[in-house]
């Protein structure tokens, strides 16, 4: 079983012309998606064109795992549909039924090698893969009826939960499914979602100055950072490595769910040499048995005064604050966030958190990853 992402590239487009190699933040469009695909865990990346611009400007990357393919001028029109030419691909390279068939499209640059992993790894479970994300716009029908809030009990859009939407990254299927329903996702479909910024596809010159601007402060800046004084990796327990839910039985007794990428990533660190741990205002024995079996460098419970706790650590292993990273996502982190040398937080950590100057703010959600994202930054 092979695992193929196909990455569609016309040459045509009417609202922005050669759309797919103009410069976006500084290299061509398409160039985004392939450079994480070609650090993701796929095996071939294919790109189907019609235009001997877009072929040579791909070839120009000399990525490993990319081919150019010719797709047929019969569908490369304006009404031609993407399934019509993933269909002629699938045709042409005669590939297995069991290969997984990952559709990605350039329009959404702001997709990285994580989320092409943990989609394909959802993809396990499932028969397809749709990428998604939040949107809390509040939304009306013609009549003057509002489908998503009740308009006497108007919520903050902060609490409001939202619907998840395609944003247009991509699909995951078999090429057996593809070639049954002839449609890109079909069956028991799973949803992968992101962050809500990748809402913006690249279709109108508008959305391009929007997409730019969210790709350099929100992808690129974090990509750019310097982490290489960074001695020590220290994180939150709830909302960080845990979703922030306090979980009941009807016994009374308590528990956690904690992601097991998390663990490897902090894994993966101290291999590297970077030293790892837990600081949690919470004094449970769940976190304590919890650090054991990540076999943690620090473990720090009950903390009521975080910043001086990481001051005297830094104190016993010779090293400043600014050889500190650390993640946290609510107001009791927020003194040690504004003085270590690396600041992080999830995606749905509490705005005044998101205000610290400088903070990376990641694209997981606590409880899903998020460390594990932090730490392939550090490690890239």
């Amino acid at each position: 079983m092979s695992v193929i992402a196909f990455v569609p590239a016309r040459g045509g487009s009417k609202s922005i012309p050669e759309k797919n190699i103009q410069s976006f933040c500084g290299k061509p469009l398409i160039y985004w998606n392939l450079h994480e695909l070609q650090r993701s865990d796929v095996d071939k990346i294919v790109v189907a064109t019609d235009s001997e611009r877009i072929k040579s400007v791909v070839e120009s990357f000399n990525f490993p795992k990319v081919m150019v393919y010719d797709r047929d001028p019969e569908n490369s029109q304006d009404t031609s549909s993407t399934e019509s030419v993933m269909l002629e691909y699938i045709d042409y390279s005669n590939l297995l039924d069991s290969d997984v068939f990952i559709l990605v499209q350039v329009t959404s640059p702001f997709t990285q090698a994580i989320h092409f992993n943990e989609g394909l790894e959802l993809f396990k479970s499932h028969d397809s893969i749709l990428s998604c994300c939040v949107s809390r716009r509040f939304i009306w029908r013609e009549d003057g009826k509002a489908l998503n809030y009740d308009i006497y009990n108007r919520p903050r859009r902060q609490d409001h939960k939202g619907h998840l939407i395609e944003n247009g990254a991509f699909y995951i299927s078999s090429v057996a499914k593809i070639i049954e329903k002839e449609t890109r996702i079909s069956g028991n479909i799973g949803l992968y979602e992101m962050p809500e910024y990748t809402s913006v596809e690249i279709d109108e010159v508008e959305d391009w100055i929007v997409a730019e601007s969210l790709m350099k402060r929100l992808v690129l800046d974090q990509r750019d950072r310097d982490f290489s004084d960074i001695k020590i990796l220290l994180s939150d327990v709830d909302g960080v490595l845990t979703d922030a839910g306090m979980y009941y039985t009807e016994d009374g007794d308590e528990f956690k769910k904690f992601c097991t990428y998390d663990g490897m990533g902090m894994q993966l660190l101290q291999n590297y040499g970077i030293k790892v741990g837990i600081l949690t205002s919470e004094d449970k024995q769940l976190n304590r048995r919890r650090a054991q079996k990540l076999k943690l460098d620090f473990d720090f419970h009950g903390a009521t005064d975080k910043l001086q706790i990481v001051k005297d650590l830094c104190k016993s292993e010779h090293i400043t604050l600014n050889e500190v990273a650390y993640i946290g996502d609510d107001v009791n982190c927020f003194e040690l966030l504004s003085n270590v040398g690396v600041a992080a937080c999830p995606s749905n950590a509490m705005q005044k958190i998101k205000s610290i100057p400088n903070i990376i703010q990641l694209s997981k959600k606590g409880g899903q990853g998020v460390v594990r994202e932090l730490v392939e930054l550090i490690l890239l």
